[in-house]
């Protein structure tokens, strides 16, 4: 794919610079990595190399692209001899003549060597493994290839000391493995090898976290058949957290080092000359980015052609990035300079990556298109003008699934994993108004009252979707609510219902707030899609992490508000809806005892009129709230004066996530989302509280899963529990021995990797409709509607 964007391009010359060169999580929810096109490039010949080392769907890949007519366009693809799903191919590139090295970072790692034959077509000559490398070395992660010589380095290895492999090419033109390069001062996490270059007979390997991050660059010399330390280039004081040797370039007179949060993090490059009588290098200079601002990551990326020195800047405009070319003037010294952009106005790393060849250059965008990737190729026109074209990888999803229900048989329900649970329909993202990259978080569902139809309200990282389910075998996209003007597109959305209108929020948006929206405009769907504007909206706050409704009051509860607005601490910010198209602000609550920063911040909530067993507290409207460091009990009956009833943490905490309470409101099931990922448990568990006496609530189990993956959003209906659990998709619970939950049926949203920690995938779901269809979000992939062959029992 392609597209022709817009490359915006300052001239200015340079006034005498500072040293002028003379003589190169939140917590969870975010989105899993994508495919990454362009995180790594390089030119050879008339070829432009992209990789796309972190494809989700099958192996990782290389692009070829080639000047045809007055475009670029696709002209093959590399891919390894033994490719395998999420292989990690094409990580690494290094282009040196007609030979082309590829790393693969999956498993222990490899890298491939490719030769252009005369028809132009790439082919694998060699596979080349380390001789002791294991998983989790990073045995890949960095190449370099000049004449007879590789490096691969491999930075996590030995605690994150790092190593470098040296491999030669033999007169029969195989390559071996000749030595294992490493400095002789190495300590853990000194990530030695996370950059290398190749300078004739001289290596030059970056251990950038080295030194409290302050960074060095190692020298070695070949000689005698072997590769031997020679020293570190000589540079004085460096600062901690720089990370001197986050780039690296050599080639004829010059060797740049980027030091990317070099000058208060704003970054820097560092030139070095070699001495043509002694051979040792010197310090000739430093470049710094012109109307700079902190976080520019300037000298992430580098590379020097010797009449031009190129920098990438990714970090530049709240990382759109830019990239900054300085040129060698008339008198010798790199006295000019352009900064150029990519017209992309979003957080695209524009500049993270760089290749530069004769007239034409590379530059990579990894981050645009919520991390799928692009690449802008420039080439410089007669009039010394800069022309560009911007290429794109391909998006791909899972197809479809519409008509009828697939069975779950085998296991398996179209291409999706399974037990108990069939497959009614899928949807996939690109169906749901969902633009390139965009990825799927939260849900909820509404059915109208007048006409029985039912709808999923699907939240995007950029808008709200709207479909209806009536017939789950044929959903249809009905439109979208697009995120509050001049608010951010986000990984986190969250939607509630209250008297036949939807309340939308969003976090890390910026200026969001909350939009309502009047759902009986759905009536009136016309069999076209349309973009809907809100009905109304609420601005007390800015960015928030989930809506909680308690539909029998009419009040709404913003947790994790933040960016701006009354925040609350982060903890339950209310708010009257009982007018839904007048929302007003009600009061503040926040037990600060509880949070990661004690302000009482609540990740979500459910809020109940309580009817358990605890009597004294029967009637009052009560909040049940997962505040990151334990569980939050209040009575916020009063608005103007809610009251903390207590709060109870248990043991390996990791971040108190979101629960849900049984019918009769005894027990409350809450989740944890990184304490798998943290290691502290080994399955996922699931917290059973006792809440039977709401002033000292009790932990009674600890609930461990089938699988290991990280677990999200979980609703509880009669005497079952559904839980979202990312990697692991939705897992279906009997809990009619409430103490001793049992799976009885699941249905694995992401058919591809493992169930192990991690982001990406099942986000939430919606077990509410009538006719027992279960409606599931998954981040990637889309929304499925599933039906357990279990139903309920009340």
């Amino acid at each position: 794919m392609k597209n022709r964007l817009p490359l915006l391009l300052t001239l200015a010359l340079l006034l005498p610079p500072a040293a002028r060169v003379s003589a190169q999580t939140y917590a969870g929810g975010a989105p899993a990595a994508q495919a990454g096109f362009g995180a790594a490039l390089a030119i050879s010949g008339q070829d432009v190399l992209i990789g796309e080392a972190g494809n989700r769907l099958r192996s990782g890949l290389v692009y070829v692209y080639r000047k045809q007519g007055a475009g670029w366009s696709e002209g093959a693809r590399i891919l390894a001899s033994d490719a395998a799903d999420t292989d990690g191919f094409g990580a690494a590139l290094a282009a040196d003549g007609s030979t082309l090295a590829v790393t693969r970072t999956g498993g222990a790692g490899a890298v491939y060597l490719f030769e252009r034959a005369a028809d132009g077509a790439w082919r694998e000559v060699q596979k080349l493994v380390a001789s002791d490398a294991a998983e989790a070395d990073g045995f890949g992660a960095s190449v370099a290839l000049s004449g007879e010589h590789l490096l691969v380095g491999a930075p996590q290895q030995n605690t994150r000391r790092g190593s470098v492999y040296a491999f030669r090419r033999g007169a029969d033109g195989r390559w071996a493995e000749i030595g294992k390069l490493a400095a002789s001062d190495l300590r853990a996490a000194d990530g030695f090898g996370g950059q290398v270059a190749l300078h004739g007979s001289e290596a030059f390997i970056s251990a950038p976290l080295r030194e409290q991050q302050s960074g060095a660059v190692f020298r070695f010399g070949f000689e005698g058949g072997r590769w031997s330390e020679v020293g570190t280039l000589p540079i004085d004081g460096l600062d901690r957290g720089v990370r001197f040797g986050s780039a690296l370039s050599a080639r004829g007179d010059r060797l740049l080092v980027g030091a990317a949060r070099a000058a208060a993090q704003v970054g820097t490059v560092y030139a070095f000359v070699r001495s043509a009588d002694t051979g040792e290098w010197a310090q000739a200079g430093q470049l710094l980015p012109f109307l700079a601002a902190p976080r520019e990551g300037f000298g992430g990326s580098v590379a020097y052609t010797g009449d031009e020195i190129w920098v990438g800047s990714p970090g530049s405009s709240g990382a759109r990035g830019a990239t900054y070319v300085y040129r060698r003037g008339a008198g010798g010294d790199f006295d000019q300079v352009s900064k150029l952009t990519s017209g992309v106005d979003a957080r695209t790393q524009f500049g993270a990556s760089l290749a530069v060849g004769e007239g034409v250059a590379a530059v990579g965008l990894p981050s645009a298109d919520y991390g799928l990737g692009r690449v802008a190729i420039l080439e410089r026109a007669a009039g010394g003008d800069w022309t560009s074209q911007m290429l794109m990888g391909e998006e791909e999803n899972y197809g479809r699934v519409a008509g009828a229900q697939v069975d779950c048989d085998d296991d398996a329900a179209s291409a999706f994993g399974c037990s108990e649970v069939d497959l009614l329909s899928f949807m996939p993202v690109g169906e749901l108004g969902g633009g390139r990259g965009v990825h799927l978080n939260d849900i909820w569902g509404w059915t109208d009252p007048e006409t029985s139809r039912e709808y999923a309200i699907v939240g995007r990282m950029d808008g709200t979707a709207f479909v209806d389910v009536t017939d789950p075998f044929n959903p249809v996209y009905l439109g979208n609510l697009p995120l509050t003007e001049g608010a951010n597109p986000a990984a986190w959305r969250d939607m509630k219902v209250y008297r036949n209108h939807a309340f939308v929020v969003s976090d890390g948006a910026g200026d969001h707030g909350m939009q309502v929206f009047d759902l009986t405009r759905l009536r009136n769907f016309g069999g076209t899609p349309q973009v809907f504007d809100e009905d109304a909206h609420y601005s007390e706050i800015h960015s928030s992490h989930n809506i909680v409704i308690n539909e029998e009051t009419g009040f709404a509860y913003s947790v994790g508000s933040s960016m701006g607005g009354e925040t609350c601490g982060g903890g339950l910010h209310m708010i009257d809806i009982r007018d839904p198209k007048h929302p007003t602000f009600a009061g503040c609550f926040a037990d600060p005892q509880t949070g990661r920063a004690s302000t009482g911040y609540s990740h979500d909530a459910q809020c109940v009129v309580y009817r358990g067993p605890d009597s004294e507290h029967e009637g009052r409207e009560i909040c049940f709230g997962a505040n990151e460091t334990a569980l939050s009990i209040a009575d916020v009956t009063d608005k103007s004066n809610p009251v903390a009833l207590s709060r109870a943490s248990y043991p390996n905490v990791g971040y108190s996530h979101q629960g849900w309470l049984t019918a009769d409101h005894r027990y409350f099931f809450m989740n944890d989302e990184l304490d798998e990922l943290q290691g502290s448990v080994q399955q996922t568990r699931t917290l059973i509280w006792d809440v039977s006496d709401l002033d000292d609530p009790q932990l009674v189990k600890e609930h461990f899963g089938t699988q290991k993956s990280s677990d999200h959003n979980l609703y509880i209906l009669g005497n079952r529990m559904y839980q979202s659990n990312y990697q692991s998709g939705l897992r279906v619970l009997d809990i009619s021995d409430v103490e001793n939950p049992v799976e009885i049926g699941y249905f694995d949203t992401v058919p591809y990797g493992t169930n192990d920690p991690g982001f990406g995938g099942s986000w939430s779901n919606y077990p509410y409709f009538k006719n027992g269809v279960v409606a599931v979000t998954s981040g990637s992939e889309g929304l499925f509607l599933v039906r357990p062959r279990s139903r309920p029992v009340f």
